[in-house]
């Protein structure tokens, strides 16, 4: 899953859990449906990933869709929070929507056979989280 800077789910892919994250990457960000302005010198377009995207091959892709990757290792990003208290975690976002959609029985626990089924029922949780997000629902 792919988030904006507020939680609000941006692209999805669905795979098996035996398959690496890295693997999913290319086909979660060409899943984005809006369109996204020109990448800019000076207005970057940032994607922020934990220590599973080391690679080539990631920063390769990365580049190609003209994002500016931020790859922690893993416990550095925490080991710098306790050094500056003021600084916020920038995957906490992601952590955070994920835990959102947990809160949905029928994703937590996945019932469905069908991926067609599977998907559908992740739109619609996506929807209601950005629905959510957005301060409308109260």
């Amino acid at each position: 899953m792919l988030t904006d800077g507020k939680g609000i789910p941006l692209g999805i892919d669905v795979d098996g859990a035996n398959r690496h994250d890295v693997k999913l990457a290319q086909p979660t960000i060409e899943s984005i449906p809006i369109k996204r302005p020109k990448p800019r010198k000076y207005h970057r377009q940032n994607l922020c990933l934990d220590a599973g995207y080391v690679g080539d091959d990631i920063l390769e892709l990365v580049n190609e869709f003209g994002f500016t990757a931020h790859v922690r290792p893993r416990g550095e990003e925490a080991a710098e929070i306790k050094r500056k208290a003021g600084r916020k975690a920038r995957r906490w976002v992601v952590e955070r929507t994920h835990s959102w959609m947990n809160r949905f029985r029928r994703i937590l626990i996945r019932w469905e056979k069908k991926p067609d089924t599977y998907i559908a029922m992740l739109h619609l949780a996506l929807g209601i989280i950005t629905w959510r997000a957005t301060g409308l629902l109260k």
